[in-house]
This record gives structure tokens, C-alpha cells and sequence, in this order.
């Protein structure tokens, strides 16, 4: 498994598919997607809109994902930074989206952080 974060429009997509071979029929949109398609899909981006459809569910889901679909790259936005949101379900979104991206991040062979279309491996080597 290979993660990518960083915050929205840097890049992310674009470098994954660019450098894993990957086109928009391999993509797997966590906004709108089947949720069986996730078993098998090579690539899944919006993670976190992902986190937000599932709820209370996102956690048991995400380590079944990880293991289930060991070799797909994830795409999932840093949502934690910035103005902690007055509603509360705004807050436990955000806290849901972190609590699943640590367990992408353990799960993954690299993670990577992007910024301004620059990569940033942080675990790992190879992206």
C-alpha cells in the first residue's frame, strides 16, 4: 500500500497517476464510489469524503481495506490543520479522517506528503 496526503489541489492525483501508471478508469473516488469497488480498485482518492459517507463504520473499514487491498495507492486530504470547526460533526469528521489515516500510514509500505506538486516521502523510499 502506498499513501498519499497533503492538503487539497497539490497535486496528489495527478503525481500518482503520472508516476504509478495509473488512469482515471483505475481511480476509485471515495466521494461517490461503490463501496464494493474499493475491494479491488488500484487507486482510491478522497479518502476523506470517503471517511465522511461511512461514519461511525470508518475505522473497522479502513483496517479491513488495508488488508484486503494491500497494494492500492490511497489519496486522502489533510483535513486537521487550520480553524477547529464549530458543528460538532465537522469535528469528529476531522478526527475520524486522522484516526484513518494512521491506519493507512502503519499500513503502508510508503507515505508520501505533497506540497505544491513536490513529494515529500516520509515513510519509506520508493514513490
Amino acid at each position: 500500500m502506498v499513501m498519499f496526503t497533503g492538503g487539497a489541489y497539490q497535486g496528489k492525483t495527478a503525481y500518482v497517476m503520472r508516476n504509478f501508471n495509473i488512469d482515471e478508469s483505475d481511480i476509485a473516488d471515495g466521494r461517490s464510489c461503490n463501496i464494493e469497488a474499493l475491494k479491488t480498485a488500484r487507486c482510491i482518492k478522497n479518502y476523506h469524503e470517503l471517511v465522511k459517507r461511512l461514519g461511525d463504520d470508518c475505522i473497522s473499514f479502513t483496517e479491513n481495506l488495508c488488508k484486503s487491498n494491500n497494494s492500492a495507492v490511497i489519496i486522502i486530504d489533510e483535513i486537521g490543520c487550520g480553524i477547529v470547526p464549530m458543528e460538532k460533526s465537522e469535528r469528529v469528521w476531522r478526527e475520524n479522517v486522522g484516526r484513518c489515516g494512521c491506519i493507512i500510514a502503519a499500513n503502508s509500505e510508503t507515505v508520501v506528503r505533497m506540497v505544491c506538486g513536490l513529494p515529500s516521502v516520509i515513510k519509506g523510499g520508493k514513490s
